[in-house]
């Protein structure tokens, strides 16, 4: 048994570690999705799902992303320096929920699992590139060395949260890029494993 004393001050140190690097709010909610085949389901993601800005277009998920940068300034007499930099990234993720009929075809719940295990799983990588560009800021503002004045220091931050914030875009869109490329051949294989499982016991049937 390890000794109460070492516990106690391991517990201590424990609670004297600063939190993780970058702050991750994250909500959801939910469209509905009707209809009982596959046409319908699609039709009525095209119609329901949230309008994304960047293409115009109504998508089966979205991720709605806001980032906010606290940052303290230590002024010397001769110099200014970034004395803590915080950055928090709020998200709301937005994803289907299908109203399913009693007597829907077992294919079509098959296929409505799977695309919307996949939706999900979509829109939560969206997050972690968020999150890890809010983590790389946060990073990158601490280590500004320190300006001449505040004012050139707060350009020099402001700066550098633009070049990363460009950068998380460009991750972004290049995510999305590789995921529309191979959607067909995720969805079968993903369709494929969830019947094998199926088969094989280890999942209730759709």
């Amino acid at each position: 048994m390890m000794n109460r004393s070492l516990l106690c001050a391991l517990m201590l140190a424990l609670t004297a570690m600063p939190a993780g690097a970058a702050n991750l709010v994250k909500t959801y909610s939910y469209f509905s999705v009707g209809g009982r085949t596959l046409d319908d389901i699609q039709n009525q993601l095209s119609r329901n799902g949230p309008e994304v800005k960047s293409t115009g277009s109504r998508h089966p998920g979205a991720t709605q992303m806001a980032f906010t940068t606290r940052i303290s300034y230590a002024q010397s007499a001769e110099s200014c320096r970034i004395a803590d930099a915080a950055v928090t990234v709020k998200v709301k993720v937005i994803l289907p929920e299908w109203r399913r009929p009693r007597k829907a075809d077992p294919d079509v719940r098959l296929f409505w699992d799977t695309l919307s295990a996949d939706i999900k799983r979509h829109e939560e990588r969206h997050v972690e590139i968020a999150k890890n560009h809010a983590r790389l800021l946060e990073d990158a503002l601490k280590s500004i060395p320190a300006q001449k004045t505040c004012e050139e220091a707060k350009a020099k931050a402001a700066a550098v949260q633009a070049a990363e914030l460009a950068r998380h875009d460009q991750d972004q869109v290049r995510f999305d890029r590789v995921e529309s490329v191979n959607f067909e051949n995720r969805i079968l294989r993903l369709m494929r494993y969830r019947m094998e499982r199926v088969e094989a016991g280890q999942l209730p049937p759709p």
